[in-house]
């Protein structure tokens, strides 16, 4: 799909030097940049949304689990 975008000057000229330095097309330089953006902030609506589904949730452990977990660790030979 052919898109029209608007970058400044300065981020266009880095972008043709890195095109050039890499032997890639213009286009393909693009598309590869926008895939890996799309890809770091995909997960960001999945925290979002894991977030809403655990806010009423209270992460304080069961008084029992945490008492024999203490003791555990009290036994525990620590270097």
């Amino acid at each position: 799909m052919k898109v029209a975008i608007s970058v400044p000057d300065t981020v266009f000229q880095a972008a043709e030097r890195v095109s050039r330095r890499m032997r890639m097309s213009r286009s393909r330089l693009y598309a590869k940049a926008v895939e890996a953006y799309v890809r770091q902030h995909s997960g960001e609506d999945i925290t979002e949304q894991l977030n809403k589904v655990y806010a009423g949730i209270s992460s304080q452990l069961d008084p029992a689990l945490e008492a024999g977990s203490l003791e555990v660790l009290r036994r525990e030979r620590w270097k």
